[in-house]
């Protein structure tokens, strides 16, 4: 995502607390943050896909996908 864009989505955000937005204003920051979470989850999956596991015997296993155990 480019700068001016996460600026926009800054700056909707910034005006919606003061002012408030119009409906165009609204449906625009809809859709740049969709496309900001749609790209942050891209890259995010990516990143997973290339992380490995390493056991304390030194063998490396690639991440499987999966449900997540909760633990947190």
């Amino acid at each position: 995502m480019e700068k001016e864009q996460i600026d926009r989505i800054n700056h909707l955000a910034r005006k919606s607390k003061a002012e408030g937005l119009t409906e165009e204003e609204k449906t625009e920051q809809a859709a740049l943050r969709a496309a900001y979470i749609a790209e942050f989850r891209a890259g995010l999956r990516g990143t997973l896909e290339n992380t490995y596991i390493e056991r304390p015997d030194g063998t490396r296993e690639k991440l499987q996908k999966g449900k997540s155990s909760g633990n947190a």
